[in-house]
């Protein structure tokens, strides 16, 4: 590497993990470009695909439990496919990401990896992601193909509106509909709040995270939430949070779920809470700690889920 982790305090990069202390040396540029040393992203790609695949299950006459095999291969498809569009995001971001304290060290910009490698990658992940497709229904295919066109889009966002985290809300919250149609073979209205939960709980989430950069990206140029809000984030996380708990509740009413479902959406909307009542918006450790929690408020509904 041209530079340690060490080097810059402010790095996402750290050095004191699995992959500097198990993988190969050539192996890590390209492990730290798909992110797989920090699966927070993979879990909260992951989780609206579970989330979909347990609604489904639970909804249907006489099914208790969702197929294992379907969860496996949707945690395999949100492993790649995450990593997949860390290479392109980090492509597409690459003349930012070395202006910007906590990407500096990645990959691409501090020079561990090409373009052209990234692309190479890229496309080996993306061949990977095709194959867990194949054991799906055709519909369930097509609507899990689709979403690369928001894949696609997403890097772009945060240069032309202060609301990129809208967009990353479309393309995580996508497995969602796939996971429903992979079990059903249909869109019904019990994946539409799910989807739509998905996406404004992204919104809350996001506009956490992007805290962490909002001076560095004031000064070159780009857009979010978090910049759009300012000292007003709060409220906006209080309503985006509020309703993101009104439309799982919708979701759960019409696929008729039983109590057991609302009283741990109960739960997770205490999570939620915690995290708003507490986030400090100019700590930057506090907003990815905050961050990292929303994969317990994702977990804590799937178990209702399959508990209704």
């Amino acid at each position: 590497m041209s530079h340690t982790a060490e080097s810059n305090s402010a790095s996402d990069i750290r050095s004191d993990l699995w992959v500097d202390r198990l993988a190969p040396a050539r192996a890590r540029p390209y492990l730290r470009l798909a992110r797989i040393d920090r699966p927070i992203g993979t879990w909260l790609l992951l989780l609206p695909c579970w989330w979909g695949l347990a609604l489904a299950t639970s909804s249907l006459p006489g099914s208790n439990w969702p197929n294992l095999w379907f969860f496996a291969l949707f945690g395999v498809g949100a492993l790649v496919m995450r990593g997949a569009g860390c290479c392109w995001n980090d492509i597409m971001d690459r003349d930012f990401d070395g202006k910007v304290a906590r990407s500096a060290l990645r990959p691409i910009p501090n020079g561990d990896i090409t373009v052209f490698q990234a692309v190479v990658f890229m496309g080996f992940l993306m061949f990977f992601g095709l194959l867990v497709l194949v054991p799906l229904n055709l519909y369930a295919g097509i609507v899990a193909v689709a979403s690369l066109v928001l894949v696609v889009i997403y890097p772009l966002m945060k240069r032309v509106t202060y609301w990129p985290q809208f967009f990353l809300g479309l393309a995580f919250n996508w497995g969602a509909l796939v996971g429903w149609v992979a079990v059903t073979g249909e869109l019904s209205a019990p994946v539409a709040f799910l989807y739509a939960a998905g996406i404004v709980w992204t919104l809350g989430y996001d506009t956490i995270y992007a805290h962490q950069d909002k001076e560095d990206d004031a000064m070159i140029g780009l857009k979010s939430t978090a910049l759009k809000f300012g000292a007003h984030t709060k409220p906006w996380l209080w309503g985006f949070y509020g309703v993101t708990v009104a439309l799982l509740a919708a979701a759960g009413y019409a696929a008729d779920l039983n109590w057991l479902y609302f009283a741990c959406l109960a739960a997770g909307a205490v999570q939620l809470t915690w995290q708003v009542w507490t986030i400090d918006i100019d700590s930057p450790d506090d907003c990815m700690s905050k961050f990292k929690s929303n994969k317990f408020f994702g977990l804590i509904l799937l178990a209702g889920m399959i508990a209704g």
